[in-house]
């Protein structure tokens, strides 16, 4: 399962996580400079100490006792000034980065939606832009600087450990650097990886799950569904549990196994260094000091090997983030192409259908003409709404044409085709701000008196003004302080606010009573001789303003006689 989840490589991860740091870069090499500079002098309290004992056995040591002392003094307050501005470096850069990450990927979003929306997996996306971000946190701040600091610190201590004790002590110590900072990770990141993307993947499927529940809990209640789904909760929760347990039982044994693995290498490099001095090969005080110097070198590759149990959520989030970034939109936006001002719609031989499967439209054929009230009528799922998406070009047709005033709808500029052309759903979303706000959103620069026309027209103005604050209510979280009739025809004021030519409107009256529908369709009927409009509906009162009638059925559309 890992393996096709994880689809890209940990080293190809590491590397596209890396080219982000861009103009940052001169900051995370400062940030190395300082840290491996900042353990060799962490390294230097114990190996002056080593120095001053090996001068005490009669090693000819140039440095005076005071010398040494404050060497060794010096060396543990440059760590930590040292310390304090490689730390400072990595969270800089991670901070910083984070932001840019949250940028794009709301970039990518942008680009992505509305089709990106469309499937039920909103709460993976919103675990991506929190977690996922906050994981990769880890990798910069903790990860990079690491690797770095390990391999320079390592060569280091090799040549120091060489030069001034032996290079059998040295040869030991690289020896030790791999296992513990290459072979003893390659291990656990195996045994890792399954359980650290195991994590993840059912970190979202939860966080979907839980975010879906939230959002609906007046159904659940309603419907006196709460027991069955706080037991899939439960469920869903003790498997998200069961993962983290094995993630934390995988990580304690790597971490174990670090530790047994550090111990024997000190024990044999001990051994080595009293093997040299049994034979003469090697002073006691330079014994001394190469093997301090090699068992206080072992901390920078201690931190390599403790980072498969963070790199594995690592390599899972930065995956899914990179694939995110890397994901190819439904459709591209326009942005060298025509710019209309509508007067007409045709539409002729357009086929659709989603993720190349079964096909959803056919051979459809329809025309409105500005001042046309449009009807369409079919039954649930038979692709009414999918064609009203495809009018705005929210999906790509797979065949056919759209043609606005005779261009085809994939040479309209896409912020021109938005002007031209808006749509209400069976389901309007509102913020959490006041009904003003919300309105605002369709012409941010409309008068109070085009605020109230628009309202007047999709008969919520009297609603709106018995409201303690009038349009200056606040909508609540959700829009919860409001009916679901009253959210659709706010709805329905955006479309009459924003002016555009043609309005689709998909059950612009499912939500709303008699006298309510009776007038929003005589002011739809007093705006179709400024505009068209194309009017999707179940009611067959609905349909009684439609100067034509289409009807969906098995993929296909027809005109029928009023």
């Amino acid at each position: 399962m890992s393996k096709k989840k994880l689809r890209r490589s940990g080293a190809n991860i590491m590397a596209s996580l890396i080219l982000l740091l861009g103009s940052l870069a001169y900051i995370m090499i400062l940030a190395v400079i300082n840290g491996s500079i900042g353990f060799i002098c962490a390294m230097g309290v114990t190996v002056f100490g080593a120095v001053g004992v090996a001068k005490a056995l009669g090693e000819a040591i140039a440095l005076s006792y005071g010398l040494i002392i404050g060497l060794a003094v010096g060396c543990g307050v440059l760590r930590g000034i040292l310390r304090y501005f490689e730390q400072y470096s990595n969270h800089f850069i991670a901070f910083k980065l984070l932001a840019v990450l949250r940028d794009k990927i709301f970039g990518a979003l942008r680009t992505l939606c509305p089709a990106k929306l469309e499937s039920k997996h909103k709460g993976s996306i919103i675990a991506m832009i929190t977690s996922d971000i906050e994981t990769l946190e880890v990798f910069y701040a903790h990860t990079i600087s690491p690797i770095a600091i390990a391999v320079l610190v390592s060569t280091a201590v090799f040549l120091f450990v060489g030069f001034v004790s032996s290079w059998y002590l040295a040869l030991a110590a690289v020896v030790a650097y791999l296992v513990i900072g290459i072979v003893v990770p390659m291990i656990s990141s195996s045994r890792l990886k399954e359980s650290g993307v195991k994590y993840r993947a059912e970190f979202a499927s939860f966080n979907a799950y839980f975010l879906d529940s939230i959002k609906g809990i007046k159904d659940i209640v309603l419907n006196n569904a709460g027991a069955e789904r706080e037991k899939e909760v439960n469920k869903r929760s003790e498997l998200l549990l069961k993962e983290t347990k094995k993630m934390k039982h995988n990580s304690t044994r790597t971490a174990a196994a670090t530790e047994l693995t550090v111990s024997l290498f000190i024990i044999a490099t001990l051994v080595i260094g009293i093997v040299l001095v049994h034979f003469d090969t090697l002073s006691i005080g330079k014994m001394v000091i190469g093997v301090v110097a090699v068992f206080g070198s072992f901390g920078p590759v201690i931190a390599i090997s403790a980072l498969p149990s963070n790199l594995t959520q690592t390599f899972a989030s930065g995956d899914r983030v990179l694939n995110l970034l890397a994901e190819k939109p439904a459709v591209t936006e326009v942005k060298n192409g025509e710019n209309i001002e509508y007067e007409n719609l045709n539409v002729s031989d357009l086929s659709f259908n989603y993720n190349e499967q079964t096909e959803v439209l056919r051979d459809i054929k329809m025309h409105a003409e500005k001042g046309e009230i449009i009807g369409i009528v079919g039954e649930s799922g038979c692709g009414k709404s999918t064609f009203l998406k495809l009018l705005l070009r929210f999906w790509q047709k797979k065949g056919g044409e759209i043609a606005y005033n005779g261009i085809d709808i994939d040479k309209v500029n896409s912020d021109n085709l938005l002007d031209n052309v808006t749509m209400v759903s069976q389901t309007t979303y509102l913020f959490d701000e006041t009904i003003e706000d919300n309105l605002r959103i369709a012409n941010p620069n409309a008068s109070q008196e085009e605020l109230e026309a628009a309202c007047r027209l999709a008969s919520v103005h009297d609603f709106i003004m018995t409201l303690p604050n009038g349009y200056k209510t606040q909508v609540g979280a959700l829009g919860d302080n409001l009916s679901a009739g009253e959210k659709q025809r706010i709805g329905l004021a955006r479309a009459f606010l924003k002016g555009s030519e043609l309005i689709l409107l998909d059950e612009p009256t499912s939500n709303v009573d008699s006298m309510n529908e009776g007038i929003i369709l005589k002011a739809l009927k007093e705006q179709k001789s400024k505009k068209s409009i194309i009017l999707v509906s179940h009611r067959e009162s609905t349909m009684a303003i439609a100067d034509r009638i289409y009807k969906v059925e098995n993929g296909q559309m027809q005109e029928v006689k009023v």
